[in-house]
């Protein structure tokens, strides 16, 4: 029998998980990391737009549509200080998955090597394994930062990128800008990439800002960075993303990208068109909601002192906690589900083998389910007697 390249791909873990909730229903779930809000009235008053236009049924560029790629230069400015300019450019997609897809198979060849820091994006390692080449896991200190030192440790002849996240999934944890320059500058010496992965942007907490590497004085030759309408404009399913890379990368980008799609779904980036001309109100009021739901998750993740380890979250909608047990976190998971009816997501798919790991996620519920669903987890931990 043939052995496909994909056998040494991890199964993705939601559909698993979305399995087990099925048969327990009434299951509450702290796992899948959507919102539970959608996308804006603008977003859905500009399908006329596109529907007016009959060319609109054909292929349309391969970056992505004029008018869009121009209000998202608006956007990188206003938002992340980034400028387009002749050294870099945007290539819309669909979604941030594809774009970090387009951006390992434009600079990497097989056996290659791309830096993850630990735990990571399931989805990134398993990019990175499809594609051919070998994912370098690096740990970050016990409250999920950076350790640049250990980066620069791992770099070898072969590392082609270096990859963040901020802020972060699946630990909520947000690196400083201090941070970020010292491993974009570790990749302008090195002569590697800097994949920076922002889906989560507008989501931070207690004053904390976001930082995007891209911004940096001269780092547009060397850093690419990945943007998602998934999470903050409730875009989940109309799967539109986007991508700041160098210049010189486009060609190659272009190639993945018509390969594996042609364009951009065109009607869904008239949506996104509209979306990023939305009130301003309409990211504030959901993005307090959410902060709101996260206060309710701290103030009961407290009572879970003694039993678990929990590091600080300043943003996405995550907490990433580790439990004192030595129980599998999968099989503590499958306990949780069939005898409390709620459900996280194992740390062992974000690569985090050496302890029981668990990913708490809160962006896709209200108030009250939020609040339920953590108590349960909460009473869950303490009667499966997991201690010290």
């Amino acid at each position: 029998m043939l052995i496909s390249r994909m056998e040494s791909v991890q199964s993705p873990i939601i559909p698993v998980v979305g399995e087990l909730i099925k048969n327990s229903p009434g299951t509450i779930s702290l796992g899948q990391g959507v919102v539970a809000y959608s996308p804006p009235p603008e977003a859905i008053e500009f399908l006329s737009r596109f529907l007016a236009n009959s060319s609109n049924n054909l292929y349309q560029p391969v970056e992505g549509i004029p008018l869009l790629i121009n209000i998202l230069k608006e956007k990188l400015i206003a938002f992340n200080n980034i400028e387009i300019n002749g050294n870099n450019c945007i290539v819309v997609t669909a979604g941030s998955n594809m774009a970090f897809m387009n951006a390992i198979l434009a600079i990497t060849s097989l056996g290659d090597e791309v830096i993850l820091n630990t735990p990571y994006y399931f989805n990134h390692e398993m990019a990175i394994a499809m594609s051919g080449c070998h994912p370098v896991l690096v740990e970050t200190d016990d409250n999920y930062q950076l350790q640049p030192d250990a980066i620069l440790e791992a770099i070898t002849p072969k590392t082609r990128a270096i990859v963040t996240i901020s802020p972060n999934n699946p630990t909520g944890a947000v690196y400083s800008k201090e941070l970020l320059g010292e491993v974009n500058d570790i990749c302008r010496q090195r002569g590697i990439y800097h994949i920076s992965d922002e889906a989560y942007e507008y989501f931070t907490y207690n004053g904390v800002k976001h930082v995007s590497p891209g911004s940096f004085s001269g780092s547009s030759d060397y850093t690419i960075s990945l943007f998602s309408l998934s999470k903050a404009y409730g875009f989940a399913s109309w799967r539109i993303g986007y991508m700041v890379i160098p210049q010189n990368l486009l060609t190659a980008v272009k190639k993945v990208q018509d390969t594996n799609l042609i364009c951009p779904p065109v009607i869904s980036q008239y949506a996104a068109l509209g979306a990023l001309q939305a009130q301003p109100d309409y990211l504030k009021d959901n993005i307090r909601a959410i902060a709101e739901v996260r206060q309710l998750v701290v103030e009961s993740l407290g009572h879970l002192e003694g039993i678990c380890t929990i590091a600080p979250a300043d943003g996405a909608f995550y907490f990433f906690i580790k439990v004192h047990t030595q129980i599998d976190a999968f099989e503590l998971l499958k306990q949780l589900i069939n005898e409390y009816r709620v459900a996280v997501l194992p740390g062992n798919t974000f690569g985090m083998n050496q302890g029981c790991y668990l990913r708490v996620a809160y962006g896709a519920l209200q108030k009250e389910t939020a609040k339920e669903g953590i108590e349960r987890l909460v009473t869950g931990l303490h009667q499966l007697s997991v201690s010290c």
